[in-house]
């Protein structure tokens, strides 16, 4: 069920997303969230040993050091990520900022609903999207997040990318029906694209700075520039 509470952060959030983000969305739900709802997304999690560490913690780090990371060769992985960050207007800490909302709602106890695998995974994806960006080939661009969040969500049922695509069906119902046919393509062809190639959500591309982009591509049965578009029957 969703409360009368949470409605109003919804449909603030269906309003406008680009002022009362998802992320927020994300932090508010666990208090009003059932707990079946909450054991459902754990369970999916604890499940599958493939996500053990991204659910305990292990795989969070410290961020690279984006100005060595600018140092490596052209199409290292760490070059590209580099490159990313910087062709995007992005900051360095981007991640500890983010680290540090977190500790302070913590502190507050406005994520006291969030169960702690959920803690742990928030932080590491937040780690690990831009990575996922650069790997995937999809752009900044709203449809190229767009995607890349279907793409996540294929591959791990993360409630996260989940608001994510029901923020964006909403709002091209009733607000933008302009959109629905390129949010779609974007949705089908970011979903499908990660169901059809190797789980990339709990890598440590941290470990692969120095290799080059088209081979740990390659890895993971990624090639070429994936498509925004999902091809019409002829």
């Amino acid at each position: 069920m969703i409360t009368e509470d949470f409605g109003k952060s919804l449909v603030n959030t269906f309003n406008d997303p680009y002022v009362h983000k998802v992320h927020l969305l994300f932090n508010e739900w666990w208090k009003e969230a059932s707990q079946k709802a909450k054991d459902s997304y754990v369970n999916i999690i604890n499940q599958d040993p493939h996500f053990a560490e991204f659910a305990n913690g292990a795989l969070y780090t410290q961020p690279i050091d984006l100005d060595a990371a600018g140092a490596l060769p052209i199409g290292t992985v760490g070059r590209s990520y580099h490159d990313w960050i910087i062709d995007n207007n992005l900051i360095a800490a981007i991640i500890t900022n983010y680290e540090a909302l977190h500790d302070s709602l913590v502190a507050a106890g406005k994520l006291d609903g969030m169960p702690d695998e959920m803690k742990h995974a928030v932080l590491r994806s937040y780690q690990t999207h831009d990575f996922q960006h650069v790997i995937t080939g999809y752009d900044s661009s709203p449809y190229g997040e767009l995607a890349l969040q279907a793409f996540g969500l294929a591959q791990l049922q993360f409630p996260y990318f989940a608001m994510w695509l029901s923020v964006t069906t909403t709002r091209m119902t009733y607000i933008n029906p302009n959109s629905i046919t390129s949010a779609m393509d974007a949705i089908s062809a970011g979903w499908t694209l990660g169901r059809n190639v190797a789980n990339i959500q709990c890598e440590k591309w941290e470990t692969m700075l120095d290799q080059p982009l088209t081979e740990v591509r390659a890895r993971y049965g990624l090639t070429g520039s994936p498509s925004l578009r999902v091809s019409p029957a002829v």
